[in-house]
């Protein structure tokens, strides 16, 4: 019985180190896809460079079995070939999982460096085991148990590297070191292990050793093998850079960079710079083009806008389409009187007509611009402050620039927050009614009352109507508002009623959303049905503007109501946008002269604008209220104007329920 040693063919060992480090590095590359993709595509990317690691190793051993002079012939089991080359590819999968995740720690590191390493022995010592040669296989227990360490450390460093470069898809020396790296430690696992065996043999014809002819083949395939993995790999990344990167990184319609671009830009690129500018451009009639002369011609005008701002901007700051009409602008190395003088000169290049398919438009555009440090330090703070800025441009107008203001952001939170907290204050039984006297100075006793809305906040207290109300006119909650407001009242005089304390009209302000579905009428009368309140103790009061909208189906939902017995009444009658001509076809009892009139009614033009408005009434045959009576010189004009009926501080601010009772008492008003 002899025992014989191994002998290397050095060129071939070379080849499997370079095919080792090569296979490594594009292996990592596709890891590198992993920290920018999410689900599916993420899981794709991890089994991927799994499978090109784990198949051109198990290919680079056979390689490197290939690369040795046995002293007897070589065949193999492929069954215990295709375990190791499934070994291979689990090990690898796992240790690239555990170390690909956002927050990496030592410990996933270390698991990762452990299974790594494991992987690669396992799949070394399954592929010994699947050689069939006619001599016994003697290990050196401590030789191989060193390899086996050493590969597991050099997968430790070589994922630790790997943390220099997780993020980045393009070369990297990190990535080049850790291929290195990895590809050396399997190399150096495989020939190491392979030269500490000794191979026992009896009645060997000869003692050269063997070569076969079937090597050279099986060194093709494997070889092939190894490279078929650097071609899937290498397209995979062509894949993802030329074809998947555009699609997900560029706008279809401009070809500019869209909202993915965008994140990518200023995370690499703009807060390089000490300072910058950040424009949101949006057309203002863009909405109207779409649907005038149809989206087709629209996204024509999108890409012609997208050249222009090309032009504009040039080679100064990057561009970007965030979405429908809206753009962003990304100048780096701007200063605030810049960024104004490019947004006026974005803007005059915008406005110039564009001729579409024979179609000559125009559209104006509305820019908001936030400044870097001075308004953030990142793109959201940056983006959220231009587009404060834009809202502002808009509101004030539009086809204007505006500079984000503090001020004008904090009053925008506190709408947002106020919008927020509205929904749910009619739930959360946030709302009460005060009421304010009407007075008739003639017979001094109340005639009627005024149901005016508060809004008892948990945390700010009592908002102003004027700050809450054009908030629920805006979102439409003022209808639910309303109908509520309706039921309350309504039950609250019908209380007053029974108990004997008042038996006045009371009258409540309605919004223009109450007549746009025209159930006013049915939402009054369930209103009045459930309190058992007759219809003329209850007034509606509509301001010029709702009666001047849509005029002829206002006039039939307040006809049907004026036949039902519910009063109606005009407020601030003369400070809004009706004509004299339709004042007789709208169906009210009252018109309330508006307190602006009576402020001033000391000066000669407001006393005679309050005298015509009398004698209107007089003539149409309609009361007439004032408004904002606070002193006794204004009770005595008005009175000498033949006015009777007011109402203000100075007969009783608006009162809840509680006081309101004490007030009728002391002023002896139940009639």
């Amino acid at each position: 019985m002899d025992k014989m040693g191994i002998h290397f063919n050095v060129w071939i060992v070379l080849l499997s180190f370079v095919l080792a480090a090569t296979v490594t590095y594009s292996a990592l590359n596709l890891i590198s896809q992993v920290s920018r993709s999410t689900g599916k595509i993420r899981r794709l990317w991890l089994i991927s460079g799994a499978c090109v690691l784990g198949c051109g190793i198990w290919a680079i051993h056979y390689v490197g079995i290939m690369a040795n002079r046995f002293p007897a012939e070589v065949n193999y089991y492929p069954g215990r070939s295709i375990i190791s080359l499934l070994v291979g590819v689990l090990f690898c999968y796992l240790a690239f999982r555990i170390t690909s995740v956002p927050q990496l720690k030592i410990w996933n590191l270390v698991v990762g460096g452990i299974l790594l390493g494991s992987g690669f022995s396992a799949m070394h010592y399954i592929g010994m085991s699947s050689m069939k040669i006619a001599t016994r296989i003697h290990y050196d227990i401590w030789i191989q148990a060193v390899a086996v360490i050493l590969v597991l450390v050099s997968s430790y460093i070589g994922l630790l590297m790997f943390q220099k470069f997780k993020e980045c898809a393009g070369f990297q020396r990190w990535k080049l070191y850790s291929a290195l790296f990895i590809g050396f430690s399997v190399t150096g696992l495989h020939y190491t292990s392979v030269k500490a065996c000794h191979f026992e043999y009896s009645n060997l014809p000869g003692s050269k050793p063997f070569f076969v002819e079937t090597d050279v083949i099986l060194l093709m395939a494997f070889s092939l093998a190894a490279l078929l993995m650097l071609a899937v790999s290498a397209g995979a990344v062509f894949l993802d850079r030329h074809v998947l990167e555009r699609m997900a990184y560029q706008d279809p319609l401009t070809e500019l960079p869209n909202r993915h671009g965008l994140e990518r830009y200023f995370k690499d690129e703009f807060f390089e710079s000490r300072s910058g500018a950040v424009f949101i451009v949006d057309l203002d009639r863009f909405k109207s083009i779409n649907d005038t002369l149809g989206h087709d011609i629209g996204d024509m005008l999108l890409q012609e806008v997208a050249v222009r701002l090309i032009r504009s901007v040039g080679d100064k700051g990057k561009i970007f389409r965030l979405g429908g009409d809206e753009f962003l602008i990304a100048l780096p190395d701007c200063t605030l009187e810049g960024a104004q003088e490019e947004a006026g000169s974005i803007m005059h290049e915008l406005k110039e007509f564009y001729r579409i398919q024979g179609n000559e438009l125009y559209v104006t555009a509305s820019v908001g611009i936030s400044m870097t440090p001075m308004h953030g330090t990142d793109r959201s703070a940056l983006m959220k402050a231009a587009d404060t800025a834009l809202y502002t441009s808009k509101d004030s107008g539009k086809n204007k620039c505006s500079v984000f203001d503090q001020e004008v952001n904090r009053h925008q939170l506190r709408r947002m927050s106020l919008e927020k907290d509205l929904r749910k204050a009619l739930a959360r039984s946030e709302f009460m009614v005060v009421y304010q006297p009407k007075w008739d100075s003639y017979m001094n006793v109340t005639v009627g009352l005024e149901a005016l809305l508060r809004w008892r906040h948990p945390e700010h207290g009592i908002i102003s109507p004027a700050e809450f109300i054009p908030i629920a006119e805006e979102t439409g909650l003022i209808v639910p508002i309303t109908y509520w407001m309706l039921h309350d009242v309504c039950s609250q005089n019908r209380f007053w009623h029974k108990e004997e304390i008042a038996n006045v009209p009371v009258s409540i302000n309605m919004s223009a959303r109450m007549f746009e579905d025209g159930s006013l009428y049915d939402v009054v009368a369930e209103a009045l049905t459930c309190a058992e309140l007759e219809p003329h103790f209850l007034e509606l009061e509509i301001t010029e503007s709702i009666a001047m909208h849509n005029m002829k189906e206002t006039v039939a939902q307040l006809s049907r109501l004026r036949m039902l017995g519910v009063r109606v009444s005009l407020d601030d009658f003369g400070t809004g946008f009706s004509s004299l001509g339709n004042l007789d076809e709208i169906p009210v009892n009252t018109l309330k002269i508006d307190q602006v009139f009576i402020r001033n009614s000391k000066m000669h033009s407001k006393k005679a604008i309050i005298s015509n408005i009398i004698a209107i009434a007089t003539h149409l045959n309609m009361e007439v209220v004032a408004e904002g009576v606070e002193t006794p010189e204004q009770i005595e004009l008005l009175k000498s104007l033949g006015c009777r009926v007011m109402q203000g501080y100075y007969y009783g601010r608006p009162m809840p329920v509680h006081e309101l009772g004490e007030w009728f008492i002391a002023n002896t008003a139940a009639s």
